[in-house]
């Protein structure tokens, strides 16, 4: 698999520009401009008076563009000093304008060529290394295009070039500059017949997320604030048999498509932007429901998943599942339509059908069905899906929330008897037990979806599975130095065997269970833990640009040290995005109970990030700001009418 962890990956879905810190795309690796997993440019190179620009600078401005900065000496007498600055900017849409300015005192003619070409590989054969030699080309259109019997790419240029010549795949100009000029030129790829790139999250008449922006006495909750926002809009696709319902794609390079868990975790963090995304994502998995009879009615479909070492794989159609009426429930509370939450509810009972059915007379759900281990994090996904949904079903008469309060109940008491091991240390809560008892006893990320107990009325959360006692032991170990590597939280425990800090689930930091952590451990009082996992993800985002990867590196923090990129994740991600969203906005305790009329606020004890402004939040459906003093108390600065600060 091509290393991703060093590329600016420009973002705009369905389309994607990657590109090395040089600026010229070689097709070498994952470089070249991409539509729907499709590489429609490979190559596209420049060279200014017969030599290619020496590269001085590359970033990223926004989720969708990059600027790239080279200078020429092309002047015989200009000394040591460029003369001519090369400045490219690439779209994620297939659009790049290359723009030379002169700053020779005299007159210049700069022959400019730019050589082309592509392969029109799909992703998952560059992934594998199976790409076949480029295409070869033919002029059309003010430009080159390529054709293979899978597709056919053109890219066309504007001003038209001067000579087109297809058997080396170059466009020539000769452009005049006068001192202190500056000419360029504007290419545009895409399939050939295709029209402009509509990426779901630029076009949308409304804003489907709120442009929410934050401030305050740390300078990093700004930006890493503005950047999830624009990676979550870059990251958005639209159901093609029902394009007003969106959702979010996994993440970038890899994984573009839906991924049903992972869109419901995302859309649940961002609630704070509004629930738009949360009814787009809930409508679309509702029509990939299982339905007829069998052991997966009900069932929201997804792929296995590794789960490390010690574990066979998940199945995240267990997780989708289990968190569909999750964020159903929980969308009501942050002002998700009463309507728009009743059509939505009969998919949400087939979920909770599905679970009571599985479970039948026992007392766990096993995962994978059947047979599988009985893992913490499933048992705290049902628990909670089986409270917020009992209250949904109340909230409109239907039947059924009574029978599942009891058996969250049973497994409340149940799990905490038999998934505790006793130690020296104070005991910890097993991974898992496998189906004849046997307890799996390594610590691991996973047992922070055990403080993760979700939104009830009244801004209360609802009971979590461990006592008071446990819940303070698993809170030590998860600010301990065995979880915290100080950028974040590790996947698995550095004293645990099979640790890897590398393992996507043995010793990675994951952002998504980082910022489930972070937002648990405050829900449940324990600041001092959350404050130390909060500053090491903010101070790992810097360190990305604020552009955080799905996960990193779990190697110990150190003086002088940075967190190290794990060259296969996602990056943007959209559960990574919505984590920076969560890690915020949970500092300021908003608990809206939309139907009620009423929103509370729980801030995290002692302000950990100091003064913090949140505006631009949506609460009830209308604009929602906060800001939280350095003594830890919030205030309310904007809200809808009517809206009351509950207590």
């Amino acid at each position: 698999m091509p290393p991703a962890h060093t590329a600016l990956i420009c973002v705009a879905l369905p389309g994607l520009a990657i590109s090395t810190e040089q600026g010229q795309l070689t097709g070498r690796g994952l470089e070249g401009v991409y539509r729907a997993g499709r590489r429609v440019l490979s190559r596209c190179q420049v060279r200014v008076a017969g030599r290619e620009p020496l590269p001085v600078h590359a970033r990223m401005t926004a989720a969708d563009r990059a600027l790239f900065v080279g200078t020429l000496r092309v002047s015989p007498d200009a000394g040591p000093d460029p003369d001519i600055v090369v400045e490219r900017v690439r779209h994620a849409d297939g659009t790049e304008r290359i723009t030379l300015h002169s700053a020779a005192p005299r007159p210049l003619r700069l022959p400019v060529e730019i050589a082309l070409g592509t392969d029109l590989a799909d992703l998952g054969a560059i992934a594998s290394g199976r790409t076949g030699p480029e295409l070869p080309a033919s002029v059309h259109d003010c430009g080159l295009r390529w054709t293979c019997p899978s597709g056919n790419s053109a890219v066309t240029a504007h001003p038209p070039p001067t000579d087109a010549l297809a058997s080396a795949g170059l466009l020539r100009w000769e452009f005049e500059l006068p001192p202190g000029g500056s000419a360029g030129v504007e290419l545009r790829v895409r399939p050939d017949g295709a029209g402009p790139l509509r990426a779901a999250g630029r076009t949308s008449a409304t804003t489907l997320l709120a442009p929410a922006r934050a401030a305050g006495d740390h300078p990093g909750v700004q930006p890493l604030l503005h950047t999830c926002v624009e990676d979550l809009q870059a990251l958005l696709l639209r159901d093609p048999s029902h394009p007003t319902d969106t959702h979010l794609a996994a993440g970038v390079p890899w994984r573009c498509g839906l991924a049903p868990a992972e869109a419901l975790a995302a859309a649940r963090m961002t609630l704070p932007l509004g629930t738009r995304l949360a009814v787009g994502t809930l409508r679309t998995l509702a029509r990939t429901q299982t339905t007829g009879p069998g052991p997966r009615s009900g069932m929201i479909p997804g792929p296995r998943r590794d789960a490390g070492p010690h574990l066979p794989p998940s199945c995240t159609a267990t997780e989708a599942t289990l968190l569909f009426p999750t964020l159903l429930a929980e969308a009501r509370r942050w002002g998700l339509p009463e309507k728009e939450t009743e059509a939505l509810l009969p998919a949400a009972e087939n979920c909770l059908n599905w679970l009571r059915t599985t479970v039948g007379d026992d007392t766990y759900l096993n995962d994978p069905q059947p047979g599988g281990p009985q893992r913490c994090e499933t048992q705290a996904h049902a628990h909670r899906a089986a409270l917020l949904g009992a209250e949904l079903l109340d909230a409109f008469g239907r039947p059924g929330g009574a029978e599942l309060r009891h058996w969250a109940w049973s497994l409340r008491t149940a799990f905490q008897r038999d998934f505790w091991i006793d130690d020296l240390g104070g005991g910890r809560p097993a991974a898992a037990r496998s189906p004849d008892g046997r307890l799996v006893p390594h610590l691991g990320a996973a047992t922070a979806h055990l403080l993760d107990t979700g939104l009830l009325g009244g801004g209360e959360p609802a009971p979590g599975l461990l006592d008071k006692v446990q819940t303070e032991q698993l809170a030590r170990l998860l600010g301990g130095p065995a979880m915290d590597s100080g950028w974040g939280l590790r996947g698995l425990g550095a004293k645990e065997a099979g640790f890897n800090p590398f393992g996507h689930r043995s010793g990675a930091v994951r952002t998504h269970e980082t910022a489930v952590a972070v937002a648990g451990l405050i829900a449940a009082g324990y600041q001092k833990e959350a404050t130390g996992l909060l500053r090491g993800a903010i101070a790992a985002a810097e360190t990305f640009g604020h552009r955080l990867p799905e996960m990193y590196g779990g190697q110990q923090r150190t003086d002088g040290s940075a967190p190290l990129p794990h060259p296969a994740a996602c990056r943007p991600a959209a559960t990574a995005a919505a984590a920076g969203v969560l890690l915020l906005t949970t500092l300021a305790g908003i608990r809206p109970d939309a139907p009620a009329g009423t929103v509370t606020l729980r801030p995290a004890a002692g302000a950990p990030l100091g003064e913090l402004v949140l505006t631009g939040l949506r609460v009830a459906g209308a604009p929602f700001s906060v800001r939280v003093g350095r003594l830890g108390l919030a205030m309310v600065e904007e809200a809808a009418d009517g809206l009351q600060l509950g207590v």
